[in-house]
């Protein structure tokens, strides 16, 4: 009988889950300096090479354990702050200044590194091998849109809590009563399961949402209210987006990223495509967003532990359908 996990298992020392790509950082985030990041459960250091190319090792230097993102950078290679050892492209350890003249380099002084590209304005990590590429998004290559990005933020929650709280829209009335949720109707429709696209899986609904002054940016309507078409969908493991159209042809693309850092603590960013008239700035385009997302993370803060994934441990209604599904098939991917 296969085993499921429980209030008490682990999440992130699941093997399987080194093999995607995780957002860790903005694009903009690593310049002239190294920086460091933590994803399941492991440190890891990234820099820039002299041609501009990203690379990502593991945080320690394999002489002291010494945090390489303490280091700085010299014609593109990392310098470890303690004793100088100097690492260039794939962690090729190139100089050990107290070695005398002559003396090779020990092989295991070279770092081992992980997977890491660039891709809608952020740096994806994969401390494995990547089992896909990471998804296509359509807006990203439409002239038509504009990407605004966000800072990436931590969270004091578990990332699973997370996706699940962006696959849901019965919160919305309760949790966001301060920005688009006052006076939504609290019944959900039966919700139907589907393919959005080639990548993300979920359901499409309509709501009625409160449109207060500060979200005008944002919906292009001066109306008191406005009728949004929506999707939610999420993209094995942890990726959700949610996708909002207007009556007035406006699109507005989320695309919401919970990264683990450890069981319990995560990285938190959103991508948002817009194809309106460019003229509105973007801070204000991304204002009520980024009070909705604060909605959600002061609740989420308040749930403790790791979030149980065995069906039967949560008690649900229809209206949970798409969390159920994506739980049921994380728990699969994540347990072989």
């Amino acid at each position: 009988m296969e085993r499921k996990l429980n209030y008490t298992d682990g999440f992130v020392d699941k093997p399987v889950l080194r093999n995607y790509w995780y957002a860790v950082a903005l694009c903009d985030e690593v310049e002239l300096n190294p920086i460091s990041v933590k994803l399941l459960n492991e440190d890891f250091v990234i820099w820039r090479e002299s041609n501009g190319g990203l690379i990502a090792a593991p945080e320690r230097c394999p002489h002291r354990q010494a945090p390489l993102s303490h280091g700085h950078l010299e014609n593109g290679c990392l310098v470890c702050p303690y004793h100088g050892w100097t690492f260039s492209e794939f962690g090729k350890c190139v100089n050990i200044p107290s070695a005398a003249d002559g003396v090779p380099i020990p092989s295991r002084a070279h770092l081992d590194t992980a997977e890491v590209i660039e891709k809608y304005g952020l740096i994806w990590l994969c401390p494995g091998k990547p089992l896909k590429p990471l998804f296509e998004l359509e807006e990203e290559l439409d002239p038509s849109f504009r990407r605004i990005n966000t800072e990436v933020q931590k969270w004091e929650v578990a990332a699973t809590r997370m996706v699940d709280n962006f696959l849901d829209i019965t919160h919305f009335p309760y949790v966001h009563a301060g920005t688009f949720g006052a006076g939504q109707e609290t019944k959900v429709p039966n919700i139907t399961l589907e393919y959005l696209d080639g990548d993300f899986f979920g359901y499409r609904y309509d709501i009625l949402a409160a449109n207060p002054e500060e979200a005008k940016s944002t919906s292009g309507s001066n109306e008191e209210s406005v009728e949004r078409s929506m999707s939610s969908g999420f993209n094995l493991p942890l990726t959700v987006r949610s996708t909002i159209a207007y009556k007035s042809g406006l699109e507005h693309i989320i695309l919401l990223l919970s990264t683990p850092i450890d069981e319990t603590s995560s990285y938190f960013t959103f991508v948002i495509w817009r194809n309106d008239d460019f003229t509105v700035p973007a801070d204000e385009v991304i204002s009520f967003d980024r009070a909705i997302g604060e909605e959600d993370r002061v609740m989420l803060e308040k749930l403790s532990g790791v979030m149980p994934l065995d069906r039967t441990a949560l008690v649900n209604v229809q209206s949970d359908k798409a969390t159920v599904e994506w739980r049921r098939q994380l728990s699969e991917l994540i347990n072989g």
